[in-house]
Formats: structure tokens, C-alpha cells, sequence
């Protein structure tokens, strides 16, 4: 029988609840398969591993690496001063030596609603292809997917000094299809992650994969702020090259080694395969039934992941984009001292993503929580504490070490949302993990426009401290209202709608 457009659309709106009324402990119970025998150094999945994170490190790099290029690319001092000399309206400036380096003026004239412009513009692509690029990835293998994600990426990063400079139009056209290409890759990577990672190492695993998200931030940076300080070629243009180009390497290592599953892997150790499937069973590869997307639109349980996952992206986002901007505008460091100390709460969120997730996957393979309750409990630690940090920034105003202090050491436990939300796509449908964590992060990532835009409105030209003080207390009052949404609906048993028509049929 024919499948018609009408049967991809409507399939299973009217799904069998009655299971929802089991004890979600015990369907949420992981039972290990049996102990993988093998003495393999590179198993085929840390091969997966290494390199998803090399990729990750690359497109975040190339993300971000604009937030600190904008400061050196925009003529501060086309903008007149406030006069004032209230403290709650601007920070004093601090006492400068000798040695200071000033910021070189920049070429571009750009108030505050276009810099939100510039900076969001990036997001318009990005959620544009985060449900094709999961789809496709689950139809097609995520290995493709991937990898030409963020070779578009590279690649239009690399033609972004010259769209700059050119036009400003075509600047945010480029900026736009960069985004498109970056939006592939973390519903790809989540539709990879489901064929390839045995359930009790996937908090872990996700956390080293999407880790490079951190790591590549922490690079770039720095060494962007280093990079802006030159006078070779302006300066801010060789952040774009030089990672663009990395990227453009990373491809061909990519496309060589990694494969869409362990069946397909020509040289995976044939233990190290036998154990993966084991632990992942049936996983109805070639069934073509179509989404169920009423029922998948319905579910509580992934809207609960997509409110949390936009209120963990609005705060993510105002640091990430917006940070920069306040470190210099407010608190006056330069350049080089911004882009440093801006990449340290990545820094620490980076360690203990790392930790958290492996601490979780022992509580699980102990049996002291069920896979739902970690969840809520690691999400909510991913989401609180750093909100509670950005409130205590908003409190400190203007002491610079306080500032620091607060942004690093609550902002670190932002890495426990790997053991949070990040892996509960998986538990709901590990079929369709990659189509709802494109669903999922599309809507989260609207924040990265969203953000950007609501904070210029805000701001309005006037980079005061008490309109800075507004914009934290608005992204810690939506990251904790998010946390307890989920709290409330959050669930890790796998959908009724999840499991095809072939295989519902054999029970």
C-alpha cells in the first residue's frame, strides 16, 4: 500500500494512552546488556566522539567568534557619551597604567538595535534547518548531514570580513546562511548519538560530544580578542579565517572515518559492534512509517523539554552574545581582558558538564534514581544556580572581581543540563530523536534573535548599569520559570507514538 502526503501528516493523532498510566519508575529502569569484551584503544565510537566534539569546538567557534570581533568592528566613539556621574548609571573607570592598551576605533557605525541585528541575524538560518537537518539525518545517516553542516558553515564564515565590508545587507545574508548550515548539526549529531551509544553511556557521551560547544567558545574567545588586537589585515578578520578554514580540515578527517552506524562501519571491532546493538536492540532502521506529528506536537513531555531548552537558551544566549558587550561597555575592560574573562564560565561549565554526566550515568547503573528523576534533578541544577549567578551579577553592579567570580562559579553547574534535557529526546523516541531535538532546538534558539533583539530594545543606546541590571534579571527569571515547567512535565518513558505500526503489530 501507497503511503500518501495525508498519512505523513495525521499518522496516530488518536495513540493508546493507557500505558501512561504505568509506573514510570519501572519503565524507566535501564538494564545493561552483557560486559563488551574487547581491548580496542579507539573504539569506533570514541572515534565518533573525538571528532563530533572537534566539529562542535569549529561551528561554536565560528558562532562566536563575532561577539567579541563586533567590539573591534564598530566605531565606539561615533556614539556620544551619556554625561553623568551617578554610579547606579555607569561604572567608574578603573585606574589605568601605562601599560593599557586603548581599543583601535572600529569601522563599522552600527547603534545598538542594528549590532542586535548583526548578532542575531546568524539565528534566522539556524532555526530554519534544525527539523530538516534532524529528519534527514534519521532518513539519510547523520554522517553526511554533519559534516556538510559545517563545511557550509566554514564556508561562509570565510566570506564574512569580505560581505562586511562590501555591504551591510549582504552581510546579514551571509550571516543567515551560515546559521542555515550550522542548524544540521546538533539534531544530526542527536540522530547519530541514538543509533551509536548504548543507553548508560549516553549522559557521558553527549556531554563529551556537545562539550566542544564549550571548548570551541573558550577558544575562540580569547584568541579572537588576541586576534582583534592586531593590525594585519584589521584584525578582527583573521577570527573568521583562520577557524573557518579549520573547519574546512576537519571535513576530510570527518567524512573518513566516521560512518552512520555500527552495521555500516567497515573496520569497528566486531565485539565493540555486538555490544552496541545489544544494548540499543531493535532499532527499525528501514521502517517507513510516517512522523506522527499530531501526536508528537501533543506530547507534554517534549514540550516540557522545548520550554526548559528556551529558557536555558535565553540565558546561554544573553552571556554569549551579549556578555562581551557589558564587560566593556560597563565594567571597562579592554579587548583582550573582555574576550578572556567572557570565556571563563565556559571554561568551568565545560569540567563539570563533564563530571555531572558521569556522575549521573553511576546513579543510574546503581539504581538511586530513576532516568526521570535525573533528569529533573540535573536540569534543574543546570538551570537554577547559574540564573541565581546572573541575578548576583545584576546585585554587584560594579565590582569587577564579584562579576567574575559570579559569572564562573554558578555558571559552571550550566554543564549539568548534559545530564538534564539534552539526552531526554532519546528516552521519549529514540526513533525520532533527531526530528525533536531539531523541533526542540529550533524553538530554543529563536532566543538566539530573540535575546539579542529584546536586549537592544532594552538597552536603547543608553549602556547603562541599571538597564544592564534589567536585562540579567529578566534571563534568570525565564530560565527558572522554564526549570519548574519541566519539573512539572518532564517524562523519560519511551511515547506511545514512538514505536512504528510493524513492530506495535508483533505485540
Amino acid at each position: 500500500m501507497s503511503t500518501t502526503v495525508d498519512d505523513l501528516i495525521d499518522y496516530d493523532c488518536d495513540s493508546d494512552n493507557t500505558s501512561e498510566e504505568e509506573d514510570e519508575d519501572e519503565l524507566t529502569k535501564i538494564i545493561p546488556p552483557q560486559v563488551e569484551d574487547t581491548n580496542e584503544v579507539f573504539k569506533a565510537r570514541y572515534v565518533l566522539g573525538i571528532l563530533g566534539f572537534l566539529g562542535f569546538a569549529n561551528v561554536y567557534a565560528m558562532r562566536v567568534n563575532l561577539s567579541v570581533a563586533i567590539v573591534a568592528m564598530v566605531n565606539q566613539t561615533a556614539f556620544p557619551e551619556p554625561i553623568s556621574n551617578n554610579t547606579f548609571e555607569h561604572c567608574p573607570l578603573p585606574n589605568t597604567t601605562n601599560s593599557t592598551i586603548p581599543d583601535k576605533p572600529g569601522e563599522f557605525v552600527w547603534n545598538e538595535q542594528t549590532q542586535g541585528l548583526v548578532l542575531g541575524s546568524f539565528f534566522y538560518g539556524y532555526v530554519c534547518t534544525q527539523i530538516p537537518g534532524g529528519r534527514l539525518a534519521e532518513v539519510f545517516g547523520g554522517k553526511l548531514v554533519y559534516g556538510v553542516g559545517v563545511l557550509v558553515t566554514s564556508l561562509f564564515t570565510i566570506l564574512s570580513p569580505i560581505a562586511a565590508r562590501t555591504n551591510f545587507t549582504l552581510f546579514i545574508l551571509v550571516r543567515i546562511l551560515e546559521g542555515m548550515g550550522e542548524g544540521v548539526t546538533f539534531p544530526s549529531m542527536h540522530a547519530m548519538l541514538a543509533r551509536w551509544i548504548p543507553p548508560l553511556e549516553r549522559s557521558r557521551f553527549a556531554a563529551y560530544v556537545y562539550a566542544g560547544s564549550n571548548f570551541g567558545t573558550i577558544i575562540s574567545l580569547p584568541l579572537s580578542g588576541w586576534l582583534c588586537s592586531l593590525d594585519y589585515m584589521g584584525g578582527w578578520p583573521l577570527s573568521f579565517y583562520l577557524f573557518g578554514i579549520l573547519g574546512m580540515f576537519w571535513f576530510i578527517f570527518w567524512m573518513y572515518f566516521i560512518y552512520d552506524t555500527p552495521s555500516t562501519h567497515p573496520r569497528i571491532d566486531s565485539k565493540e559492534k555486538t555490544f552496541i546493538l545489544a544494548s540499543l536492540g531493535p532499532q527499525d532502521e528501514d521502517d517507513n512509517s510516517p512522523i506522527p506529528w499530531c501526536s508528537m506536537m501533543t506530547s507534554l513531555p517534549l514540550w516540557a523539554i522545548l520550554v526548559t531548552m528556551c529558557g536555558n537558551s535565553w540565558a546561554f544566549y544573553t552571556q554569549l552574545t551579549e556578555l562581551p558587550k557589558y564587560m566593556s561597555q560597563i565594567l571597562h575592560f579592554n579587548i583582550q581582558q573582555n574576550s578572556i574573562l567572557s570565556a571563563i564560565p565556559y571554561l568551568t561549565s565545560w569540567w563539570f558538564g563533564i563530571l555531572a554526566s558521569i556522575f549521573a550515568d553511576w546513579l543510574l547503573r546503581k539504581g538511586y534514581l530513576s532516568l526521570s528523576m535525573s533528569y529533573k534533578i540535573f536540569n534543574s541544577i543546570g538551570s537554577i544556580i547559574p540564573s541565581l549567578g546572573l541575578l548576583g551579577v545584576a546585585y554587584v553592579g560594579c565590582d569587577r572581581l564579584y562579576t567574575q567570580l559570579l559569572l564562573a562559579i554558578p555558571g559552571a553547574f550550566a554543564g549539568a543540563n548534559y545530564a538534564g534535557n539534552q539526552m531526554n529526546h532519546i528516552a521519549l523516541s529514540p526513533k525520532y530523536a533527531g526530528t525533536m531535538y531539531g523541533i526542540t532546538n529550533a524553538a530554543a534558539n529563536m532566543c538566539g534573535f530573540l535575546a539579542p533583539y529584546v536586549i537592544g530594545l532594552i538597552i536603547e543606546d543608553r549602556d547603562t548599569l541599571g538597564q544592564w541590571q534589567i536585562v540579567f534579571y529578566l534571563a534568570a527569571g525565564i530560565n527558572i520559570g522554564a526549570n519548574l515547567f519541566y519539573i512539572a512535565f518532564a517524562s523519560a518513558r519511551e511515547q506511545p507514538w514512538s514505536r512504528s505500526r510493524r513492530l506495535s503489530n508483533v505485540n
